[in-house]
């Protein structure tokens, strides 16, 4: 399907070695990357007590950039998982804002300035005084996984190995993790602006409602870091549990893909397929998925357009008080996509018309391609992301209470 120009560019690419197990088989994490692991040494422990299955992921990751902590070094970065420090919970466990600084291990700000290099960290990560002896004091996320919660070791462990390797401007980063006894943590930089679920559905009267510039530069970049899952890596990745839970908002509200758990690498070859347990979150996982286990890129091209469709109308994915059978917001607004005269009724009615109605048609086709019941039907990434880049230009070029309807998109209406 071409429906947008697509673009192509010279960005390196990440190769790492692909162990396909059976189509009915998950793949194994550990096969994931071609970089050996080093040779132990009696030095690595890093304060870990763990097991011979933990000592081999402190190993595997060591060259990789992520930092083992310690459970004692996390317990004091949260004041001890204070329940003010929580920021937020889920069937995953709990996530709190930490401070880390370098009185506790001067190593964690050396690798995160070296990950700075290759991903955009949020400013307000580091804050330091003029003097020579100055404290650098680092904000983190810590999640702490529940041990009885969605996301077992093996996901853990999946997170952990992906995230430190893969580095994009539009992906969260990962400063480190602890997997000492049986904690499982993991430890990011800090979000100052939370998801995109927080800032769409979040009633509380100290937010404002998101502009609709915003919105349109948040579809972008969330697009761009799909393309690097991908397009980038090779074999490519299939996120799997994109939503706007999962879209993280630094200071400036430039978005960064989270939460890698569930994360699967894509089909090679001649295969047009990886066959797994359906997994994921109900509202997001496309159709054919949900039915058949059989898990594509496409999958998450259709995951992403439910978060276009919530980023458009400002309404939750799955909300019980609309009439049975459009309780879903795919469902809820079919109607809508299948009839373009309509696309405005599908507009946030909170934006009160500040928004730009040219930019809404456009973005509201592009939910409507990426929803296609049929997956041959819905457009590449590469599409997605020039048609998205190109109206992020133009909402940066004219104000959102001032429609224009000159110019032309790559759009194929």
């Amino acid at each position: 399907m071409a429906c947008f120009p697509c673009i192509s560019g010279g960005r390196r690419r990440l190769h790492y070695q692909q162990h396909h197990e059976d189509d009915d088989e998950d793949h194994d994490a550990e096969g994931f990357f071609n970089s050996p692991s080093p040779p132990p040494s009696p030095d690595h422990e890093n304060g870990i007590k763990c097991s011979d299955d933990n000592k081999k992921l402190d190993h595997k990751i060591s060259s990789n950039g992520a930092r083992s902590f310690t459970f004692t070094e996390l317990a004091a970065a949260t004041k001890n998982f204070r329940v003010s420090h929580l920021i937020g919970e889920g069937g995953f466990g709990k996530v709190y804002k930490g401070t880390l600084n370098n009185g506790q291990d001067s190593s964690v700000f050396a690798s995160a300035a070296s990950a700075s290099a290759v991903h955009v960290m949020d400013s307000s990560v580091f804050a330091s005084t003029a003097s020579a002896s100055a404290v650098h004091v680092m904000v983190v996320a810590v999640k702490r996984l529940n041990l009885e919660g969605l996301q077992g070791n093996q996901e853990f462990i999946i997170e952990v190995l992906l995230l430190s390797l893969l580095h994009h401007p539009n992906l969260v980063n990962l400063i480190g993790y602890c997997a000492e006894g049986d904690q499982r943590l993991l430890v990011y930089e800090y979000m100052p602006n939370g998801s995109l679920q927080d800032h769409l559905f979040d009633n509380q009267d100290d937010k404002d409602v998101l502009e609709w510039n915003t919105r349109v530069k948040i579809a972008a970049g969330a697009a761009r870091g799909l393309e690097y899952l991908h397009c980038e890596a090779k074999p490519p990745i299939i996120y799997r549990d994109l939503k706007s839970a999962n879209i993280l908002l630094d200071r400036d509200f430039n978005p960064r893909l989270s939460d890698f758990g569930l994360a699967k690498l894509g089909p090679i070859g001649d295969k047009t397929h990886v066959s797994t347990r359906v997994m994921g979150t109900y509202g997001y996982c496309a159709p054919e998925y949900a039915m058949t286990g059989k898990l594509t890129l496409k999958s998450d091209i259709f995951s992403f357009g439910v978060v276009l469709l919530e980023l458009v109308t400002g309404k939750k994915t799955i909300d019980i008080k609309r009439m049975e059978g459009e309780r879903s917001l795919v469902a809820w607004s079919r109607p809508f996509l299948k009839d373009r005269r309509r696309y405005m009724e599908l507009v946030d009615p909170r934006l009160r018309g500040r928004y730009s109605r040219r930019s809404a048609r456009h973005l509201i086709a592009v939910a409507a391609m990426c929803l296609s019941e049929d997956a041959a039907e819905r457009p590449t990434i590469k599409e997605i992301v020039a048609a998205l880049d190109f109206l992020a230009s133009e909402c940066n070029a004219a104000t959102a209470n001032t429609p224009s309807d000159a110019g032309s998109s790559p759009l194929q209406l």
